[in-house]
């Protein structure tokens, strides 16, 4: 259960992120709420997942699916380059979630 809660604070890490970029600078109302909100949510569902996953790899597993998923946003909301390397690189860095996922006892 952790581990879905984690992966779902993840993915809320991506919401806020998205969200960030439509504040204008916290200028807009709406999307700041929705950014704030999911901020709160999301550092909600790490807290709650690492009452029994490890710190290091829950924090490295969060950030890397923020990462991730708001690269790969980038690239299919705000028409950002996919170059070669940037695929790679995340790949390289999926790789790295689940190597830590794997080595995690919990």
């Amino acid at each position: 259960m952790n581990w879905f809660l984690l992966v779902l604070a993840g993915l809320f890490e991506v919401v806020w992120a998205i969200g960030l970029k439509h504040t204008e600078g916290f200028t807009k109302l709406t999307p700041s709420i929705i950014t704030v909100a999911a901020m709160g949510i999301s550092f909600y569902l790490l807290s709650a997942a690492l009452r029994t996953l490890p710190l290091g790899t829950a924090y490295g597993v969060w950030v890397g699916i923020g990462a991730v998923g708001t690269a790969v946003a980038g690239i299919l909301l705000f028409n950002e380059t996919a170059t070669p390397l940037k695929l790679v690189s995340l790949v390289l860095v999926v790789a790295g979630i689940a190597g830590l996922k794997l080595s995690s006892a919990a």
